[in-house]
């Protein structure tokens, strides 16, 4: 049997229960993160519902195209679980009883206190010739097939649950001794700029760029560039990665990056407030607490987040963050001179080093001729300073979006001060 190197794939994922929108697909997208790690070039995903002639069908088609087929579902005890035996019929072989498997099934069974029914029996009927990864995690073993021609067929249970597990336990290891590379990624998070900008700085290293790959992806308030190496270790692709990103720093872009693999924002900026042993509060009006939230959702925000307040009425604003009345009367609610007072009430109130504040309007309602929905005012105080801004958002954008963006502009402006 030849035993070819493999480089491309294809994920076919099968179940009826995922076509018609019963279940969300996350299969594919774990399938081809890990395969991606491999080296391994993802060229399709599909679906296909429990039809064996469809199914088998969609594997020769496949198999004609790559090198490698990954399988998932349709390997459970009932009749419509049809993934083996139509891969058995693809690929000319018997189906036999794999006596290992069936002990597992029945240990498993027995050992959880519930009966095993006859049907079980046919989770251990394997394709003859067929390697067999056992299943720690549930009753259906996975299993490989390989071609003649060195093709193969890896098929992996349904339920994430167990799939995961298995694949990166056994299968990646099975598939790693045919592989003749490795993938790395790293990321740069930009904010400031937005996707059309970064490329418009970067023309030659996006359109250029071979290995390692760049490739640019936008969410709410950032854009990520992700950098990709292919080499025969880590080590190698990690180099590759490294210098690529030295080339990067050294562009128009640097000053708008505020991290390498860094999680999100909010981390970045926790962790140059625990590295300067320093102390964060916030007031928020528009972004209703989601600036506290992500703060709060770090592991170890406890040494440097103090508390927030969520000021969303005009009174509150005077009666917790001690921002005068006159004042809002004068520059209203929605300004840079009451997000700065928020900001310093915030310092006051929380006895912190910095505060972060946002006022504005969300939407879908409010807005005035001279700041309309979409319009944002972000403060960033410390013990000596205060600093505003005016976020402008389009008003066609829901609420949701604007808050997202409005927090994450907020909490970088924090993140830039400190870098300072």
């Amino acid at each position: 049997m030849k035993q070819s190197v493999i480089r491309s794939a294809e994920i076919l994922c099968v179940g009826t229960e995922l076509l018609i929108g019963d279940i969300v697909n996350t299969n594919a997208a774990y399938l081809s993160r890990r395969l991606a790690a491999l080296g391994i070039g993802v060229y399709r995903q599909s679906v296909v519902g429990d039809n064996s002639k469809r199914l088998a069908e969609d594997l020769r088609s496949a198999l004609d195209r790559v090198d490698l087929v990954v399988t998932s579902g349709g390997l459970g005890p009932t009749y419509d679980d049809l993934t083996k035996e139509t891969a058995a019929a693809v690929f000319g072989r018997e189906m036999t009883l794999h006596e290992a498997s069936l002990a597992r099934i029945e240990r498993y069974f027995a050992e959880s206190g519930r009966v095993m029914t006859d049907n079980n029996r046919k989770q251990a009927m394997m394709p003859e010739g067929a390697a067999v990864f056992p299943n720690d995690y549930g009753t259906a073993p996975a299993l490989a097939l390989v071609r003649e021609d060195g093709k193969t067929l890896v098929m992996l249970p349904g339920p994430p649950r167990e799939l995961e597990p298995i694949f990166r336990e056994q299968v990646e290891p099975f598939l790693h001794e045919r592989c003749d590379a490795i993938l790395f990624s790293r990321n740069i998070h930009i904010a400031g700029l937005g996707e059309s900008a970064v490329e418009n700085a970067l023309p030659k290293e996006l359109l250029d760029s071979t290995n390692p790959t760049l490739a640019p992806y936008c969410t709410a308030g950032e854009v990520r560039l992700r950098v990709t190496a292919k080499a025969r270790d880590e080590q190698g692709a990690k180099a590759l990665c490294d210098a690529m990103i030295d080339r990067i720093q050294a562009t128009a872009v640097a000053p708008y990056i505020y991290g390498i693999d860094i999680p999100s924002p909010e981390a970045a900026l926790l962790a140059a407030l625990q590295e300067r042993c320093l102390t964060v509060a916030t007031a928020e009006s528009c972004t209703g607490g989601l600036i506290a939230k992500r703060l709060t959702d770090v592991a170890g925000c406890s040494a440097v987040v103090a508390g927030g307040a969520v000021t969303y009425q005009t009174r509150e604003k005077t009666a917790i963050l001690g921002v005068p009345s006159e004042l809002i009367e004068r520059c209203s609610v929605v300004s840079a001179e009451v997000a700065e007072a928020m900001a310093r009430g915030a310092l006051d109130r929380f006895a912190t080093d910095l505060a972060i504040a946002t006022t504005g309007y969300a939407g879908p309602g409010g807005g005035t001729e001279r700041d309309p929905v979409g319009t944002v005012y972000i403060a960033v105080a410390t013990r000596d300073t205060v600093q505003s801004r005016r976020l402008s958002l389009s008003p066609g954008r829901d609420r949701a979006y604007i808050r997202t963006v409005a927090a994450t502009n907020a909490i970088l402006d924090a993140w830039r001060l400190l870098k300072k």
